[in-house]
């Protein structure tokens, strides 16, 4: 059997309103550039990014980065409800991490020395 490797690069999701290099950029982005490269697109395109990234797991949180930059009514606009829900998460501050709480010192066991009474053998 024999496996067949594209040779032409990644294909493009049909459902991604951008081309791939302009989505790696963003990807690629850090907090400084993003709203410079965002600012740089239509509107309803930059909402329907924000709606697409959103709903892939594992770019979650860049479509909501990409959601910050976007008007509401936009993402409404392309998205319906899930727009207005996108919106509302992009406007909430992240969740700062847990800090950890120093776990309580178990209590110190009680040793005897002695032994118990009644294993002693008294002669």
């Amino acid at each position: 059997m024999t496996q067949s490797h594209p040779t032409s690069g990644a294909e493009p999701d049909p459902a991604c309103p951008v081309s791939l290099d302009f989505l790696g950029q963003v990807y690629r982005a850090d907090e400084e550039d993003l709203p410079e490269i965002l600012e740089a697109m239509p509107a309803l395109t930059r909402a329907k990014l924000a709606v697409y990234l959103y709903g892939k797991s594992h770019m979650h949180q860049l479509g909501l980065r990409v959601a910050r930059a976007c008007e509401r009514e936009d993402l409404v606009r392309v998205a319906g409800e899930i727009g207005s829900v996108v919106h509302g998460q992009s406007q909430m501050k992240p969740a700062r991490p847990a800090v950890p709480t120093p776990a309580a010192p178990a209590p110190a066991k009680k040793i005897s020395l002695g032994g118990s009474m009644s294993k002693r053998s008294f002669d």
